[in-house]
């Protein structure tokens, strides 16, 4: 019989994905160190050991999304601007936002908490950097428009899409296909 402890990596990832599931239910005002140890079943002492601050917990979170958003960028940097490039760009970003879903939603729903907050800059910068490894700024207006509009599908497409029927992943080849129809002109 194995008496083998959770390693620490577990136990943040644990405590990330509850403090989420309470952000979600209460949002990011109305949840509490507290009450993220109470549903985890610890102490607070055992929380702090882990993570001082609301605060550093949300950062994890944002940086778990945000880390695979930047090696998209970094992939893209020194590309062609080409429909190849965006296709992938595209495709790639898809499946980042998709696997990071249920933050997005709180993302979108929490959005005046996050601008009190030191990473809500650090990620806007980020998307401000794929943004600008996609638009053609030296484009015509609405290939710019076409653009921001595909982008704007694929980010916040499947916080729209929630509650409507099909699986995750056939909502994200979905919005994936209208964005690159956007900007490609179709498959």
């Amino acid at each position: 019989m194995s008496t083998a402890q959770p390693r620490r990596g577990d136990t943040r990832r644990r405590i990330q994905e509850i403090a989420l599931e309470l952000f979600l239910e209460r949002g990011y005002e109305g949840t509490s160190l507290r009450e993220i140890a109470e549903r985890l079943d610890v102490t607070k002492a055992a929380l702090y050991y882990h993570f001082k601050t609301k605060e550093d917990i949300l950062v994890a979170l944002v940086e778990s999304y945000s880390a695979p958003l930047g090696e998209i960028i970094e992939w893209a940097g020194d590309r062609p601007r080409d429909e190849r490039t965006r296709r992938e760009l595209l495709a790639r970003y898809s499946v980042v936002v998709q696997a990071a879903a249920p933050l997005f939603t709180f993302l979108y729903e929490n959005q005046a908490a996050l601008r009190e907050l030191s990473i809500g800059q650090r990620l806007k910068d980020q998307m401000l950097a794929l943004w600008g490894l996609f638009i053609d700024r030296e484009g015509e207006l609405a290939e710019q428009a076409r653009s921001v509009s595909a982008l704007i599908t694929v980010h916040f497409g499947g916080v729209a899409m929630r509650e409507l029927p099909g699986t995750a992943e056939a909502k994200r080849l979905a919005l994936l296909e209208v964005a690159t129809e956007m900007v490609c002109g179709g498959s």
